[in-house]
């Protein structure tokens, strides 16, 4: 490891971290989709010293805010790659930025091309709703883990078009159970769209999704920080674990991987923690927030 790069966290370690935002999947839920007691307790002591505490994920919010509520978080909660933000608390809608829907058609002609022989299941997301044009056997694990209600609308497109919906969807995501065929989407499709039109990433490994350009979890973390609480990004500690954690990781003043995170994502940390099922996340709170040794 480089010096410089040992002196930076050295350097960082010292700092008086105020905000602490953590994704859900991978982060600090694993297999068994839920915290654990270790994380929970990290997180517990971390806001007894004074440490506000902020979920961004890719999930629904409606899927999300069992976690919010598992973590005592009082903040707002960052969902479906930061283009909804909502107040728990108060049911106010902070702050959202939809998929303009000319955009979004086009896409998901786009992914049309994909979606042959059942290889990939499309879901759009309007209102913190789910809506597929059928049930698939991705879908149902989907909402099983999520514990949400799937709405079969039949042909999407017309569903985004007919008076069904006067409303563009929050985001688009597509599943498979191939992860080469979603690398393979994502480099296409990141080709055909600008990051001006559309945001596009993985969650992990099997998950496509695509937002508006100006929402990812980098800035709706910069949002939180700076405008919502005051306070300045070399405050901040965030943990993730996939490329949709990318932009938050690269704002915080302290951000960190997981250990079980992709080995492309890992030089963008300043930290690799331990993996999820190891307690990576309540490692990184007690080496940055509550300065164990």
């Amino acid at each position: 490891m480089p010096l410089r790069f040992l002196y930076k966290v050295k350097e960082l370690m010292a700092q008086d971290i105020k905000l602490l935002v953590v994704d859900i999947d991978g982060t600090i839920s694993g297999d068994a989709n839920q915290v654990n007691d270790a994380v929970k307790q990290a997180i517990k002591a971390a806001q007894a010293k004074g440490v506000k505490v902020a979920i961004a994920t890719g999930r629904m919010y409606r899927s999300a805010v069992r976690f919010h509520e598992l973590i005592g978080s009082d903040l707002p909660l960052i969902s479906y790659q930061g283009a909804f933000i909502k107040d728990p608390k108060t049911n106010e809608l902070v702050g959202h930025w939809p998929v303009d829907i000319e955009q979004a058609l086009s896409l998901l002609d786009d992914l049309g091309e994909y979606a042959t022989h059942d290889q990939l299941s499309i879901h759009i997301y309007v209102n913190d709703e789910l809506y597929v044009r059928k049930m698939t056997p991705q879908t149902e694990a989907y909402a099983e883990r999520s514990q949400v209600r799937v709405n079969v609308v039949g042909d999407l497109r017309e569903f985004l078009t007919g008076k069904s919906t006067e409303h563009p969807p929050t985001k688009i995501l597509a599943l498979s159970d191939t992860a080469e065929l979603v690398t393979e989407m994502l480099r296409v499709l990141k080709g055909r769209y600008t990051p001006q039109e559309l945001y596009l990433t993985k969650s992990v490994a099997t998950f496509f999704e695509a937002t508006n350009p100006i929402a990812n979890k980098g800035t709706a973390v910069k949002h939180l920080a700076e405008n919502i609480l005051g306070f300045e990004r070399s405050q901040v500690l965030a943990i993730g674990d996939n490329f949709n954690d990318l932009e938050m990781i690269e704002y915080a003043g302290i951000g960190v991987v997981m250990g079980n995170a992709p080995e492309g994502l890992k030089p963008f940390a300043n930290w690799v923690a331990p993996t999820v099922e190891n307690n990576g996340a309540a490692a990184a709170i007690a080496k940055f927030v509550l300065q164990d040794s």
